[in-house]
């Protein structure tokens, strides 16, 4: 079961919604996740180099049968990778929290 969790940031919902979508989309689509939270922090950084930029700061808690047999490490490897581009452009920081379903 998947679960949104969207925390408004200083630059309104519209932006929030669209960002937590974009990267519930694109782990979505790379790892099929059983279970997907996403939270945008970004309340919680405010006036830190990121958040000057307009870049998020989020926490991702995700469950996957991709991760098996896969070290911390490379777990977060993966999560960036399926992020792609979109870490550069509208993330600053990402708190990663990626489980396999066995662990859980």
């Amino acid at each position: 079961m998947r679960q949104i969790d969207a925390c408004y940031n200083h630059k309104g919902p519209a932006v929030t919604e669209q960002r937590v979508a974009t990267i519930e989309r694109l782990l979505q689509d790379q790892l099929a996740p059983a279970s997907l939270q996403v939270k945008d922090q970004s309340h919680l950084h405010a006036g830190h180099a990121g958040a000057k930029e307009g870049k998020g700061h989020f926490e991702v808690s995700i469950v996957s049968e991709a991760f098996d047999g896969v070290n911390r490490i490379g777990r977060h490897r993966m999560v960036y990778d399926a992020l792609g581009a979109f870490m550069d452009s509208d993330i600053h920081a990402l708190r990663i929290n990626a489980f396999s379903p066995a662990e859980q």
